[in-house]
């Protein structure tokens, strides 16, 4: 960097190819290759490479911060998930971890950062694996701490942790029976759900509905005053004992085309309800994922990833 004056410096982060200074008011920074924003913010174009993957089309744009440290901002993240640009139902971050176990953080693409992503974890998984050339391995979420298994051919498993049903703890706004919420939505009608958490909170409803009535009502549902932290909203139809079949609303990304905590949440809710076995096979239009839960109370995720496709972004 040229010569600098800094009264106020907030953040500094370095890194090949890119420089980003976020400094207070008054601050003056002479340099050729920035340039200076009354704001105060000054930001050279970064080139950030990152990681494309997708579990049944639930797809992500992961960014190594392991030697690089670097937080995108959410109107940056919002910016690269549209579909014209990058794409993604999510952003991951894989950062430096304690005990060789890395740190794993979600956002979604409105910016928002979510507590837990089944696909994403399974997804950072593989890539994880791969590059150190093992077969298990475990990654820190906000969930804890989730070991994975890579089965061969892209197909991995994945421990979610333990189901949460306290009404404080998904959280609701308030205490209510958590296996019937009754929701009222103004010329669509009333659904009963069951609600309950596995990393980020769920309500699943036990009935066949078509895409175009999910885009309607998902954001409603999914901002209704019953949920706090907002919620994620699936529909699910009950084909026999071992198979749902399911279409998932998720809480600051939309309709896609799968969701892993969408799947687990919906396998425990049928099997708490008797509709299900505790293993169970939950099905998109892109292909299935297996749900087992184990009398010890965690949830074992099994599905393929994609391969892993390298990119570079400028921002």
């Amino acid at each position: 960097m040229g010569e600098s004056s800094l009264t106020s410096v907030d953040l500094l982060l370095r890194g090949h190819h890119k420089i980003v200074v976020i400094c207070g008011s008054g601050l003056k920074l002479y340099s050729n290759n920035l340039k200076v924003k009354e704001t105060g913010v000054i930001i050279k174009a970064m080139n950030i490479k990152g990681y494309k993957m997708d579990g049944l089309g639930n797809d992500f744009l992961i960014i190594d911060q392991r030697d690089d440290p670097i937080r995108l901002t959410a109107e940056q993240i919002k910016k690269l998930a549209n579909r014209n640009n990058v794409g993604f139902d999510q952003l991951i971050y894989i950062e430096a971890g304690t005990n060789s176990i890395p740190n794993i953080s979600f956002y979604n693409s409105d910016g928002g950062e979510s507590a837990a992503c089944g696909n994403g974890s399974r997804c950072v998984a593989h890539l994880l694996m791969n590059e150190q050339k093992v077969k298990s391995i475990s990654i820190h979420t906000k969930s804890g701490i989730l070991k994975s298994l890579d089965n061969g051919n892209k197909n991995i498993t994945i421990d979610m942790g333990e189901p949460i049903f306290e009404w404080n703890k998904i959280p609701l706004s308030k205490d209510m029976d958590c296996s019937s919420i009754e929701i009222n939505i103004k010329n669509q009608g009333s659904f009963n759900g069951y609600s309950l958490s596995v990393g980020n909170p769920h309500i699943i409803f036990f009935q066949e509905i078509e895409t175009a009535k999910l885009k309607i009502i998902g954001p409603t549902i999914e901002h209704y005053d019953y949920f706090p932290e907002r919620c994620n909203v699936t529909f699910a139809k009950v084909l026999d004992k071992e198979n749902i079949k399911i279409k998932v609303w998720e809480r600051g990304a939309g309709l896609t085309k799968a969701c892993g905590t969408g799947a687990c949440a919906t396998a425990i809710a049928s099997n708490k309800k008797g509709l299900t076995n505790r293993l169970v096979h939950i099905h998109f239009d892109s292909g299935k994922l297996t749900i087992d839960w184990k009398s010890d109370n965690r949830i074992y995720m099994t599905g393929p990833v994609s391969d892993i496709q390298e990119v570079n972004i400028e921002i």
